[in-house]
């Protein structure tokens, strides 16, 4: 979910950032996918730190 909602801001941003540097069309389209990945990304890295954070304890254990 996290990830998600890392892609869409990361192309919103994006978007805006190429907008408002007077970008035609298709410089828009590469700022948007160019940083919804990178944001993608980072998010994803987050989250994977997260869930290692709050959930160590049920990893520690093997089931027998």
């Amino acid at each position: 979910m996290l990830v998600i909602a890392g892609i869409v801001a990361g192309a919103i941003w994006g978007g805006y950032l190429a907008r408002r540097r007077k970008g035609n069309r298709l410089d828009i389209l590469q700022y948007a996918a160019s940083s919804a990945i990178a944001f993608g990304l980072l998010t994803y890295f987050i989250s994977v730190v997260l869930l290692r954070i709050f959930f160590k304890k049920g990893f520690e254990t093997a089931p027998t």
